[in-house]
């Protein structure tokens, strides 16, 4: 590591960032409008004169106790990040990786790019925006024109939000209407395109079956969340769906899953494991991955409504084992720019700049620090 033990942390400022989604999300299972805008917490470290951006919820009074701290302490090289520092990694990684001129994926690969990295993703936007729509026929429209917006901003992957019938909609109609936009969202994307689905535990087992068994020539990829995480009842619906031959992976623990999640994947019950990449952490992730791979169990971080998750998801997939696809939640912050990244034919061009490939602009976020934010 291109590090001088000497160094310090000088300074540790967050602010809060701001941007918008191209359109507004709506509802999904559990709950209401998302919305257009984004918020999220954007940390500047400042070692040795070099400063590090990156997400972080760490609060002011945990940062005052790490200024001081020595470059040497910070780091390591069994798991990159030393343990009392995990909630300020991003912005250390990004920090490290500039200090190594590198981008943060070679930094953690160690290896030589013959050819720029592309990384499979999918678009996360396809929320219950029809609920004002008295028509099936109509709902099927709308979804299937934002998947085609996706489409044509080069993605072939799609996740559409179902479980209209848990909370916003009579539960045969919403069941209904899910079932008619998975259709009509496969209709419209290809037969070449993945299609999963996410429940956000929106559903019980009968209607996992119902959805899966009335969706079956869609030919899903995953469900997710279809309801909280069970072993009893994920043991009964992977033996239905054998019966049925439908081969749509199980998906889940993107919140607040059970303790043996872990265990359940491992025996065979969850396909894929999809803690929030940017909650669990990428030192985190690199651990779990070497652990799942031993099973075959894939790896599928989650990121919503953070913005900096889609290109922390993209320079991490590499060194992450079994991972599957980036979850691209697509928007506009002012003050980054994101240019340095491509959407083309359902893959991410990842950019070899340092870093995480953001460039950010330095007077900006000192200004949301002012307003928004805070320094040590």
């Amino acid at each position: 590591m291109n590090v001088d033990k000497s160094w310090r942390i000088e300074r540790i400022e967050q602010a809060e960032m701001r941007g918008e989604r191209p359109r507004s999300a709506g509802c999904n299972a559990r709950l209401g409008v998302h919305g257009k805008e984004v918020r999220f917490p954007l940390v500047r470290v400042t070692i040795g004169g070099r400063t590090g951006y990156g997400w972080s919820r760490i609060s002011r009074e945990e940062a005052q106790a790490m200024v001081g701290t020595p470059a040497g302490e910070l780091f390591c090289e069994e798991q990159w990040i030393q343990d009392r520092f995990q909630g300020l990694q991003f912005p250390l990684f990004d920090w490290l990786a500039k200090a190594e001129e590198l981008p943060v994926h070679a930094l953690l690969t160690g290896g030589k790019r013959t050819s720029p990295l592309t990384v499979p993703c999918y678009d996360t936007s396809l929320y219950f925006d029809d609920l004002h729509l008295r028509s099936d026929a109509d709902a099927v429209a709308l979804l299937q024109e934002e998947a085609m917006q996706g489409y044509e901003a080069g993605f072939r992957g799609f996740k559409i939000k179902v479980g209209r019938g848990a909370m916003h909609m009579d539960l045969e109609a919403g069941t209904r209407r899910d079932i008619a936009i998975v259709n009509g969202v496969r209709e419209a994307v290809g037969p070449s395109c993945n299609v999963s689905i996410d429940a956000n535990n929106g559903y019980n087992l009968n209607l996992a079956k119902q959805v899966l068994k009335e969706t079956a020539s869609a030919n899903l990829l995953w469900i997710e969340e279809a309801f909280h995480e069970d072993d009893r009842l994920y043991r009964e619906l992977k033996d239905w769906m054998a019966k049925e031959g439908l081969r749509v992976w199980i998906a889940d623990g993107e919140g607040l899953a059970a303790g043996p999640i872990v265990e359940w994947a491992e025996a065979g019950l969850i396909d894929a494991i999809q803690y929030d990449l940017k909650d669990y952490g990428i030192v985190n992730w690199l651990k779990l991955s070497k652990r799942l791979a031993r099973s075959g169990v894939k790896a599928a971080p989650h990121n919503y409504g953070g913005f900096f998750g889609n290109y922390a998801s993209a320079q991490a997939a590499p060194a992450i084992e079994g991972f599957q696809f980036a979850e691209w939640d697509e928007a506009r912050v002012e003050g980054i720019d994101t240019s340095g990244y491509r959407i083309r034919d359902g893959s991410i061009l990842v950019p070899e700049l340092p870093g995480f490939g953001l460039a950010i602009d330095d007077a900006y976020f000192d200004k949301q620090v002012c307003q928004r934010g805070w320094a040590v």
